[in-house]
């Protein structure tokens, strides 16, 4: 027996392994098919659907996954106890046995109502927005030493933007129906030399006076009597001769006006042959010659120093602008100015020709350009009474000046001798004494004064001297509409405003009233100054070597948000031939004091309203970020249609927005009968900015 016994141990403990092996394997096969069957409790498990399509493990997705937080579900303290109180029964009545229930005889027993809910803690507050940054900054707030905006390979802005709708579209992100913006008209054949804000007659007609020259000031027209149609170009409209032959010459049928040939054709002005217009290079003061001129005042003053001290001039009462034509060859830009008065399309001549210039006149507001602007201010018989209303012109003169600057004066008080003559000059000596003037020069025809470099010689006048300093707290760069002033503006203490450095060298040195600009980042403003520099410098790159642009025909450029000028200084680093008018709108920045250290031109204004120029005036409009900032405030119609009337027959635009203001300005542009692609910027197709390059039609 104990043998026996021996014998069935091993096979007993077989049985037993056996028995447990299958008891496990029944206890696999219940669960397994209770988990196909029944709501699994884990997120990770091998449903029956994912089993006919991988042996792999899914990732179940919870059914609040798509479920957002409302806020405003949050019970108000008033409502807690009665929420409280319904969770509360539902909570006794799932613990209480599902079995057993208390018998009818007996009630249950009550329970006292919970405390209510404390009221949740409110969201704390957010933090405030950082303040806005003109330029690519450090944690620290510096700019760094490696500033760099991104890899061009000269290839800026080439690619066309697939993806963006080319053509108008009926809907917007959301897919709501939007009205699709019908073909723009053709204005009536006599708008077609309108400036909207020197013509509208109406709103002159109510001045209570003009004997100050208010009709030559803006007056811009009523909401509902904005522009709304396409000012036409005159038959026979022809694409402008190339710089420099305009100089010289320009196409009759572009500016068919012939008053100033029959008025000034003898002073060696302007005259006709056959479909041309040509100017001999003459003026009223300078019949033998604008070069003659230069000449004789740079033997008069040698320290004008043409091209290197003297870069940015003012030419009061212009003419066709010779003056300032001729002195383009001496590396000097002329600023030309003259009102709309009876030689009213002197202006036209001038921008025809390609010299700089614009609609202005001294009469009782600010000229849009500031203080310390220019080295020289030149009036050759301008028409201007300068010692009127105790010199109030002339004080604007001097608030334009630069320290140390120059005023040239060509007019017949100089070298006439008659007593009204001389009683003229005399009156003009005594105001420029006052002023504080220095009589440098008087030969011939010409009369040239200095301003002084500081204040010293105003606080040494006697007191009550007139006119007197200006108070501290005037802002002589504060020119939006702001009437003339009867006082003389300071100079600043610190010396900013003088020269610092002469031409080239100025273009890119960060000038002294660079930190008087009220901007953000007041201890990098020089950092963001040579950064925009470097920006715009491989920008323009990008255009000249894939768009070749030293092959385009143009001239006369507009940036209409120009910040410090560096798209214009790239254009000169890059030997382009062109010349710009530096647009600092007045809701920006104010840097037009540093866009004329730098030796360039520009003017404040207001993008809800009309610029003060002429039709076809302009071979290329630039604008960066203007919409995006504007379109709160302005209509973007207007804006197009305003850079429309400007913009000549053959001229292009080229828009750089964020890329939702670019596409709805392109369908505003197809209203136009413009041709535009938007093209992606070097940062790639999916960065926030588009750049849309527009063309203007020769013919619609």
């Amino acid at each position: 027996m104990k043998a026996l016994g021996t014998d069935l141990l091993p096979g007993s403990r077989l049985l037993r392994a056996a028995v447990l092996a299958f008891a496990c394997a029944a206890a696999f096969l219940v669960g397994y098919r209770w988990s196909g069957a029944s709501p699994s409790l884990l997120f990770f498990s091998s449903s029956s659907s994912s089993r006919l399509s991988s042996r792999s493990p899914s990732v179940a997705i919870s059914p609040n996954s798509n479920v957002s937080f409302d806020p405003s579900l949050i019970p108000s303290p008033a409502a807690a106890p009665t929420a409280s109180s319904s969770i509360n029964k539902k909570t006794s009545a799932s613990s209480a046995t599902p079995n057993a229930s208390p018998p009818a005889s007996v009630p249950a027993p009550a329970q006292a109502p919970p405390p209510p809910l404390p009221p949740p803690p409110p969201p704390p507050p957010l933090p405030p927005p950082p303040p806005a940054r003109l330029g690519i900054v450090g944690d620290d707030g510096a700019m760094r030493d490696d500033f760099d905006i991104g890899a061009v390979s000269n290839d800026t802005d080439l690619a066309t933007d697939e993806d963006a709708p080319q053509g108008p579209s009926n809907e917007d992100a959301g897919g709501a129906n939007k009205v699709r913006i019908g073909n723009f008209q053709a204005c009536p054949e006599s708008m077609r030399e309108y400036i909207p804000c020197l013509d509208n007659d109406e709103e002159i007609k109510r001045l209570p006076s003009t004997e100050r020259g208010e009709r030559f000031e803006r007056h811009c027209p009523a909401k509902d009597k904005v522009l709304s149609c396409l000012v036409p170009a005159p038959k026979g409209y022809k694409a402008p001769i190339p710089w420099p032959r305009s100089r010289d010459e320009v196409w009759f049928s572009n500016v068919p006006h012939t008053r100033l040939v029959d008025d000034k054709g003898g002073q060696n002005w302007i005259t006709k042959a056959k479909d041309k217009f040509t100017f001999p290079g003459g003026g009223t003061q300078f019949i033998h010659g604008a070069d003659q001129y230069l000449d004789q005042i740079s033997q008069m003053v040698p320290d004008i120093a043409f091209g290197s001290r003297t870069r940015v001039v003012l030419d009061v009462g212009c003419g066709v602008a010779s003056f300032g034509a001729y002195l383009l060859s001496r590396d000097v830009l002329t600023l030309s100015i003259a009102p709309k008065d009876v030689h009213e399309n002197q202006i036209q001549f001038a921008l025809e020709r390609g010299v700089p210039a614009m609609v202005a006149a001294f009469a009782t507001h600010r000229l849009l350009y500031p203080s310390q602007a220019f080295e020289i201010i030149h009036c050759s018989r301008c028409r201007i009474n300068w010692t009127r209303d105790d010199g109030i012109l002339l004080l604007e003169v001097n608030r334009m000046l630069r320290a140390g600057g120059y005023f040239a004066w060509a007019a017949q008080p100089v070298y006439k001798h008659e007593e009204a003559q001389q009683e003229a000059w005399k009156e003009m000596e005594d105001l420029t004494t006052r002023l504080c003037w220095e009589l440098v020069k008087k030969e011939g025809y010409v009369a040239i004064w200095r301003k002084p470099l500081n204040n010293s010689c105003y606080m040494s006048r006697d007191p009550g001297v007139k006119p007197p300093l200006c108070d501290a707290d005037d802002n002589p760069d504060d020119v939006w509409y702001v009437n003339l002033k009867a006082c003389i503006s300071r100079l600043p203490v610190n010396g900013d405003g003088s020269t610092p450095f002469p031409w080239p060298a100025r273009l890119t040195e960060p000038p002294r009233r660079l930190q008087g600009v009220e901007m953000d980042a007041y201890s990098s403003k020089n950092e963001l100054y040579k950064a925009e520099t470097k920006f715009w410098d491989d920008i323009v790159e990008g255009y000249i070597r894939v768009f070749k642009w030293k092959k385009f025909k143009l001239r006369n450029v507009m940036d209409m948000r120009a910040g410090f000028g560096g798209f214009a200084a790239a254009l000169i680093n890059r030997k382009l031939d062109f010349w710009v008018m530096n647009v600092v709108p007045v809701t920006q920045p104010n840097t037009l004091p540093v866009i004329y250290d730098r030796g360039l031109l520009g003017v404040a204004h207001d993008w809800c309203e009309p610029f003060d120029t002429y039709p076809r005036t302009y071979d290329l409009m630039h604008a960066f970020g203007l919409f995006s900032k504007e379109q709160i405030r302005c209509n973007i119609s207007g804006i197009l249609l305003e850079m429309d009337r400007i913009l000549r027959p053959g001229g292009k635009a080229y828009i750089r927005d964020k890329k939702e203001t670019i596409q709805e300005i392109k369908e505003i542009t197809d209203a136009m009968g413009w041709r535009a692609t938007i093209r992606d910027t070097s940062e790639g197709p999916y960065a926030s900015r588009k750049v849309l390059m527009c063309d203007k039609p020769m013919v619609r």
